[in-house]
């Protein structure tokens, strides 16, 4: 759980912020003690009925500091469509559903979550039952505003705008549009956002009536406590570099971001055919695949999560040691939220970026966008060198495996489902099953 507002017990904060004592019992349960910075700035003037703009980086418990004053003012106001929360990836929706089910458990707030990958059907049916707050993607939601009899946000008191720059950055922008149209103006409005840009300077004076705002972070800033490091490697020997940086540091939790989904796919099935616990999560896969992965690293059955920046956003996973930009991020700002997975609520944690000959001015401009110089990972090129025969014999099973996949999904036009990695190896192996171990 990330820290947010106190509980009676240990601090007067939520009381002093105005939290009313039953919100404050739920924050105790969660084990969030004290406030961050960004909701003792945001809670109070949001309790005084203002529109809020939040920038806070992430993991800075933006959710507590909307959900709290939310389920405060429906406390006062009982009322179905109470409030909207638009987010721009599926995952983060679910993680906001999780947090506003846990925090108004005791007093009985019903949320849904309205995402596209899901079945449109069974989300009509959660919505006629009238649930007290909405957790959408702006795509999906418009579809059932358009298309869903009897529903419409006529009656919205709330709306939140989560990780605006992304949800902007995605052209949601003709979706946000519609939805602020069928909306009433008169209503409470809170945009956050990590990173001001001009789309969400755009969208503030659309959205917003005279808001006050809560600024945690003005530049492009990382946390304190993460240990950021490069390495500069020919691009050729990059898997071998990965694969040797996972046996230094083994023992931790790895999230890797890979630049396309292919690459992801590439990738962990090379890592699984040299013996790692690597599962990928990417936009190709199901929805119920992403969730199926994302709970198996959350619940620690598997080390490393292979990412796109699909997953870069917003997502909380407490565990996460050590970030790995395997290609490094093409936008600057993205990086920011890549490394952003680790050293979350006040944890320490590590963050190393592959530099290739081809990346050097991409990487280059990331260091002018935090203002550090970062210092380069110490390597024994000698050991790396070692791997490349081994690492080579498994990016060739990783191709017959990829080829096979795609073979497979043209005859049944299904997903494939990459954690039972196809049988090549025995086929290579005569049958015999080979067990490979990393060293």
């Amino acid at each position: 759980t990330r820290t947010a507002l106190g509980a009676p017990s240990v601090t007067p904060a939520a009381r002093r912020a105005g939290v009313t004592d039953v919100l404050c019992e739920a924050c105790d349960q969660l084990g969030w003690k004290m406030p961050t910075k960004i909701q003792v700035e945001a809670i109070p003037v949001a309790l005084q009925g203002r529109d809020i703009i939040g920038l806070a980086e992430t993991g800075s418990g933006k959710t507590g500091a909307f959900a709290l004053p939310i389920l405060q003012a429906l406390l006062e106001t009982p009322q179905r469509l109470f409030a909207l929360v638009l987010t721009p990836t599926r995952e983060l929706a679910f993680q906001i559903s999780e947090q506003f089910e846990a925090l108004g458990s005791s007093i009985g707030v019903h949320s849904t979550v309205i995402v596209g990958g899901i079945d449109t059907m069974s989300q009509s049916l959660a919505l006629a039952k009238k649930p007290h707050v909405i957790i959408a993607t702006p795509g999906r939601l418009v579809d059932h505003l358009e298309n869903t009899k009897g529903f419409n946000l006529r009656a919205l008191k709330f709306l939140v705008m989560d990780e605006a720059d992304r949800i902007l950055n995605m052209d949601f922008e003709t979706e946000v549009d519609k939805i602020l149209k069928v909306i009433p103006r008169d209503r409470k409005t809170f945009l956050f956002s990590a990173t001001m840009t001009k789309k969400v300077q755009k969208l503030q004076r659309a959205a917003l009536k005279n808001p006050v705002k809560c600024a945690v972070s003005s530049k492009y800033q990382t946390v304190e406590k993460l240990q950021q490091y490069y390495i500069f490697i020919p691009s050729k020997f990059k898997d071998s570099y990965l694969v040797y940086i996972l046996n230094e540091l083994a023992g931790n939790s790895f999230m890797i971001f890979c630049s396309t989904c292919n690459n992801t796919q590439r990738t962990a099935l090379l890592l699984r055919n040299l013996g790692f616990t690597a599962i990928p999560l990417h936009g190709q896969m199901s929805q119920n695949k992403r969730l199926g992965s994302l709970n198996k690293f959350k619940a620690k059955a598997r080390s490393i999560l292979l990412a796109t920046d699909v997953a870069s956003r917003g997502l909380d996973i407490p565990h996460v040691d050590v970030v790995i930009n395997f290609d490094i991020p093409t936008h600057s700002k993205d990086y920011i939220h890549r490394v952003g997975r680790t050293a979350r609520a006040g944890r320490s944690g590590k963050s190393i970026t592959f530099v290739t000959q081809y990346d050097v001015e991409l990487f280059q401009r990331i260091e002018h966008l935090i203002g550090k110089k970062l210092p380069a990972f110490p390597m024994q090129e000698e050991e790396v060198m070692m791997l490349t025969e081994r690492v080579a014999e498994a990016q060739r099973f990783a191709r017959m495996e990829l080829r096979e996949q795609g073979e497979k999904k043209r005859s049944r036009n299904d997903d494939d489902d990459t954690e039972e990695a196809i049988g090549v190896r025995n086929k290579v192996a005569g049958g015999k099953k080979k067990k490979r171990k990393a060293f």
